[in-house]
């Protein structure tokens, strides 16, 4: 589920959940962009379900989760999504939310803090700062055709890659996850 674009958390939750980010793309072997989402879940043995596969009476339960949600059931983890009308960028960056609740451990103990987490989680993950600066962008295009990301995402992505860069120049250095993911990069 995503909907909760205003909550703001602590800056060391931001921090971990970066770190959350970067330790399952080395722990999976996730190298180059564009990020997928489809081989994330894979390598995490998620079982993909997409909504044009399920039952009508299935699909009446579910399709008030607009875009997707992650359940687990008898130890196995799922991933339904919707596909009926939906972009491959969208439905990434929905399976990149539902791998955020997985990782993050999520119960529905604090819905609203659990969605922004998980926003935060797919957010990052589809197009990290760091990355980002590889290519050296000039504007939101730059990283919509490289990371192959949606334009709204991809004018997130900017924005919050302008912070970044602000942030990076004025303290200098990259942060140890920073240098993992570049390192990570290199073996590509």
């Amino acid at each position: 589920m995503i909907n909760s674009k205003g909550l703001r958390l602590k800056d060391e939750i931001y921090e971990y959940i970066k770190g959350e980010v970067i330790f399952l793309f080395v722990k999976l072997g996730i190298k180059g962009i564009p990020i997928n989402g489809f081989e994330i879940a894979y390598k995490m043995g998620i079982v993909l379900v997409p909504y044009s596969t399920m039952s009508r009476r299935k699909y009446k339960k579910v399709r008030k989760e607009r875009e997707g949600f992650f359940v687990e059931e008898n130890g196995v983890e799922y991933i339904y999504y919707n596909d009926i009308d939906r972009s491959y960028e969208r439905i990434n960056m929905t399976i990149l939310h539902e791998i955020g609740h997985c990782v993050l451990d999520h119960r529905g103990i604090n819905p609203e803090v659990e969605e922004a987490e998980a926003n935060f989680f797919a957010k990052y993950a589809i197009a990290p700062p760091v990355l980002v600066d590889k290519i050296n962008p000039q504007c939101p295009d730059d990283i919509y055709n490289v990371f192959e990301i949606s334009y709204e995402a991809a004018c997130y992505a900017w924005q919050y890659y302008k912070l970044w860069k602000r942030f990076h120049y004025a303290y200098g250095g990259y942060t140890d996850y920073e240098q993992i993911l570049l390192k990570l990069q290199e073996i590509a």
